[in-house]
């Protein structure tokens, strides 16, 4: 019985193993609308090395972080984003439509916040996901 139930136990962990071993990655769509996810954080945060990180090494191999953050603006306008769609068509790139909700430049009790909504392009780059920006 002793037998029996130490041969279960050693199947039952190698069974386990090789589950993980063969575990689906996640499909683009998620991938992407994560990493634009965490990106618009970092913006929102003002933490533009962070959200530099997301760029692609292209982009980052003309532009420096300094760089970045001089072309992406001011912390503090933004108020919240939310990656709510990532349309992939090809294999090596997705769409994500980020709503963005910010601060008027100039206040108006009616307006302390406005929402719109962007098109962002990722691109998949040695096995990673990238956002793409005109350089």
């Amino acid at each position: 019985m002793k037998r029996l139930m130490r041969t279960l136990s050693v199947a039952s962990v190698s069974l386990m193993l090789s589950a993980c071993a063969v575990a689906p990655k996640a499909p683009p769509e998620v991938l992407v609308q994560q990493r634009a996810n965490e990106r618009w954080q970092a913006l929102v945060k003002g933490d533009f090395d962070k959200a530099y990180a997301y760029s692609t090494p292209g982009f980052k191999a003309v532009v420096d972080s300094s760089g970045f953050r001089a072309r992406t603006g001011i912390a503090g306008k933004w108020l919240g984003a939310e990656a709510i769609r990532v349309e992939c068509d090809a294999p090596v790139k997705c769409k994500a439509v980020v709503r963005l909700d910010f601060k008027p430049l100039i206040y108006s009790k009616s307006f302390d916040k406005i929402s719109t909504h962007i098109d962002e392009t990722w691109l998949l780059e040695d096995g990673q996901w990238w956002h793409f920006q005109k350089i």
